[in-house]
């Protein structure tokens, strides 16, 4: 059984866990600060938001972060920037059970759809997201700064 909430203050270790196997994932090395400054965000919930799941012992084994912004075309939408299940979890529902709470969450908020981005490597997740979201056309292009 897979429950879906907020991050609690008790969760920061394996928020913080979980957050850093992520960016390990995608080759990054966030500083201390940084997990520091999101965390605090993620507790205050105004503009970049946190969910988590707890599998039957209430241990956190998944999380996802995002955020609503507008658009030129639309109403709002949802942009989900972060995704990442525990190892040992994977297999039981845990990303899609994130995902459809975001998506809840955005239609809750009026906003128009859901998107995020994957790299085109990570396989595993997209078995996941080719079954419960359309994949684009589009091209990501960035600039680092």
């Amino acid at each position: 059984m897979i429950a879906i909430g907020h991050l609690e203050l008790a969760d920061r270790t394996r928020w913080q866990e979980l957050f850093t196997s992520y960016n390990t994932f995608y080759e990054r090395t966030l500083p201390h600060e940084t997990y520091d400054e999101k965390w605090q965000a993620f507790l205050e919930n105004k503009t970049i938001h946190a969910l988590c799941a707890r599998d039957e012992h209430n241990t956190v084994v998944g999380i996802t972060h995002f955020f609503q912004h507008p658009s030129t075309s639309g109403p709002d939408v949802c942009y989900l920037q972060d995704l990442f299940t525990a190892p040992e979890a994977r297999g039981r529902g845990v990303g899609r059970a994130l995902i459809e709470a975001v998506a809840e969450w955005a239609e809750q908020r009026d906003c128009c759809r859901v998107y995020w981005h994957t790299s085109e490597w990570n396989e595993t997740a997209r078995r996941l997201y080719d079954q419960v979201a359309e994949k684009t056309p589009f091209v990501h292009y960035r600039i680092a700064l």
